[in-house]
């Protein structure tokens, strides 16, 4: 296994990820910028942070996949959500419930952290994933 998740005693539980990853590869796989378009820029869940959060990790699964990784190969994940407030964490987690078994995202998550931001490139963009991933 390239990627060993964990989380030491003595680190702040429960959380939804991990605190640590060790990674033992030699070949990186960042897949940036990933946000809730189809592959023809339509936009998907308009308006809805658990929608949009579903379809990022969707199409950064399949960013992945083209480099033959996938999430258990991710040491770590980067959220960015516009105008956050601790009361989306609801929603948020929703998304990312309602894909991970579809996408294979192991629960806990790697680790990750999730970022508000004031706005992201287009006003419809509510979330944007980044993953970096490591690989024999």
């Amino acid at each position: 296994m390239a990627v060993h998740h964990f989380t030491p005693h003595g680190m702040l539980r429960p959380v939804p990820y991990h605190h640590v990853a060790v990674g033992t590869g030699s070949r990186h796989v960042h897949v940036s910028g990933q946000i809730a378009r189809r592959p023809d820029g339509t936009v998907v869940a308009p308006g809805d942070l658990a929608g949009q959060v579903a379809q990022a990790l969707r199409n950064t699964a399949t960013g992945l996949a083209g480099a033959d990784a996938t999430f258990s190969d991710v040491l770590r994940l980067t959220f960015y959500v516009t105008q956050w407030t601790p009361e989306k964490i609801g929603d948020f987690m929703a998304g990312v419930e309602a894909v991970a078994g579809e996408i294979g995202l192991p629960t806990p998550l790697p680790p990750a952290s999730l970022i508000g931001v004031d706005y992201l490139f287009e006003p419809d963009v509510l979330v944007e994933v980044e993953a970096t991933a490591l690989l024999d």
